[in-house]
């Protein structure tokens, strides 16, 4: 059964039960109306949540942060806005009528929550007055589009995949709201003893905290410039080039080849001033809220279907700070991380079982290494990722041979992969989200460079172009579908973590943690590609850690049934994030 929930007002619903096929149910199906803080939304929700129920509504990001500020929690749920991107754009679903339609407010960006100030709350929704254009219309408007959702499933080559990747997609973005809301366990006080540390006592605004201002007096002074500034590039550049170190940009990759007086201290200085910049005592005084960190996070928010955030930075956390992310009293952190995800993704999309078998029970690139296919682990890094990514030139283009020649299955699915790519053709993940096409521009360059009497700018100008697109295609099928592995790792995390909640009761000494419905429970505060932390009360730590790494082997076997590969994880109970790796 499903719950289709529309928003009819700024502070209004409309609950509206349908059937398997997504009929209305109950008298004339017209549905109930509640406030978002009427009892009877509660109610109803708790009513439901134990018969199967999947809610079904337009933007989990909306919706959801509303029921758990009521302290409700939903085991499922179907994000019609997340669904409708994959299933506009999946080859599998090409015919259907909904990837036909003319674009229409189904294909338009979500509406973006307004920020934070003084008088709101974190969750606070601008709603543009999109809820007030009236109950019936916004209800039966978002019927038609489940609706075509289900028909396209239906009527596709791959319904179990693209079923299977909705409902990761839809849980995700329950994951998603959940830790915004819970929020990362953060220590203020902590921090800034780690940025004193690194940087100097924290300075006025507009100047340099001491060691950044120490440094750049060094820079100065090595460059025989008193008045560049470190911080523009353009000054920085052309100081460095009066001064007889000729490179053409400041980025550290190119300063790290150089011998110079000035390279250790610039080096140096670009790596406290981006501390500074992302992660110093504005970040912090903007995005710790009562010692939590609560970033938006944007499932699908990368082509790939990779996650994204809005502010904050949370995919980016610098090891010089992770001392602050401390679990509460009585609780701790189980952070766990897979081990060569790509590479073991590559093995089981294009069924090669020798590299499978050579990472199993074993690092991967040892196990490369230990198959005589290589000499260091090094090598087979770098080997591997220019099998996913398309370098082919120094070394990894060198030892590209030797690793077609071991496993000639996983190299030939990314070869085709590029040249479909090379050609304009899409080509789709595990599950079935599939890449965009290239753009007009790309088209029009194809065209011209092989027009008869093309000149060799032109013919080189689209090779180049077309190469560009054919090593975004090569790793599109990779990193899609290891983010499809993440997606249902995760959902298998909560799911456990949901179940050991309803049967184990936390110690007492356990009782400060997260708002709401996590409050004494274990619960996901940190997701990053292949990496979570799940906060939870110490006594259930070992329960947690068996759960993440059962949840690994479940993802597996979800995406690639009995296909004999390992996913295994590096997976540490800690007090301090920082202690994790």
């Amino acid at each position: 059964m499903y719950i289709l929930v529309t928003r009819t007002r700024p502070d209004r619903v409309r609950l509206r039960e349908l059937d398997a096929d997504g009929a209305p149910t109950g008298p004339a199906g017209t549905g109930t109306d509640v406030t978002l803080s009427d009892a009877a939304f509660a109610v109803h929700a708790r009513a439901r949540e134990d018969g199967g129920v999947r809610w079904v509504w337009e933007d989990t990001a909306e919706i959801y942060p509303l029921l758990l500020r009521a302290r409700l929690r939903v085991q499922r749920c179907h994000d019609l806005r997340l669904c409708h991107a994959i299933l506009r754009n999946s080859a599998l679903t090409g015919a259907s009528a909904l990837a036909n339609a003319p674009a229409g407010r189904w294909d338009a960006p979500a509406a973006v929550p307004r920020p934070e100030t003084a008088g709101s709350t974190l969750f606070d929704m601008d709603l543009g007055g999109a809820a007030e254009a009236g109950g019936e219309t916004q209800d039966e408007d978002a019927r038609t589009e489940f609706l075509a959702q289900l028909a396209a499933v239906a009527a596709s080559a791959e319904p179990g995949r693209l079923r299977l990747l909705l409902a990761a997609e839809s849980v995700g973005a329950l994951i998603a709201a959940e830790m915004q809301f819970a929020g990362l366990p953060w220590r203020s006080a902590i921090h800034d003893t780690l940025l004193t540390a690194e940087l100097g006592p924290r300075a006025a605004t507009g100047q340099r905290p001491a060691r950044l201002e120490a440094l750049a007096v060094r820079i100065r002074n090595e460059l025989g410039d008193q008045t560049v500034n470190p911080d523009s590039p353009p000054e920085l550049l052309r100081a460095l080039n009066r001064a007889g170190v000729q490179v053409t940009t400041t980025r550290a990759w190119e300063l790290e080849k150089l011998s110079h007086p000035v390279i250790e201290p610039l080096l140096r200085y670009k790596k406290l001033a981006r501390l500074q910049s992302a992660n110093g005592w504005y970040w912090m005084e903007t995005w710790i809220v009562d010692d939590r960190f609560h970033p938006e996070y944007l499932p699908g928010g990368v082509v790939t279907g990779r996650w994204a955030t809005r502010g904050g930075g949370a995919l980016q956390l610098p090891r010089q700070i992770r001392g602050a992310v401390v679990a509460d009293p009585g609780w701790r952190f189980v952070v766990a991380d897979a081990a060569q995800l790509e590479p073991r993704i590559l093995a089981a999309l294009s069924a090669d079982t020798a590299m499978a078998s050579a990472g199993r029970g074993t690092d991967l690139y040892a196990g490369i290494v230990a198959s005589g296919v290589v000499e260091t682990r090094a090598h087979a890094k770098v080997a591997m990722l220019g099998a996913m990514y398309g370098a082919t030139s120094g070394e990894s283009g060198r030892l590209l041979p030797r690793l077609a020649r071991a496993y000639p299955r996983a190299l030939a699915l990314t070869e085709s992969a590029a040249r479909a790519g090379e050609r304009g053709d899409i080509v789709s993940t595990r599950l079935g989200r599939s890449s965009p096409r290239p753009g007009p521009d790309w088209q029009d360059e194809q065209a011209r460079g092989s027009e008869d009497g093309a000149g060799s700018a032109a013919q080189r100008r689209a090779r180049s172009q077309a190469g560009d697109w054919g090593r975004f295609t090569r790793n599109f099928i990779v990193q899609g579908t290891a983010a499809e592995w993440a997606l249902c790792w995760m959902a298998e995390i909560r799911k456990g973590l949901w179940a050991l909640s309803s049967a184990a009761a936390p110690e007492s000494g356990a009782a400060r943690s997260a708002p709401g419905p996590f409050a004494s429970v274990p619960h996901l505060v940190f997701f990053l590609h292949d990496e979570v932390i799940v906060h939870t009360p110490a006594a259930l730590a070992d329960d947690v850690a068996r759960i993440v790494g059962e949840a690994a082997a479940t993802a597996g076997r979800l995406l690639f049934g009995d296909f004999p590969v390992d996913f295994p994880l590096t997976c540490v109970v800690v007090d301090s994030y920082a202690d994790a790796k």
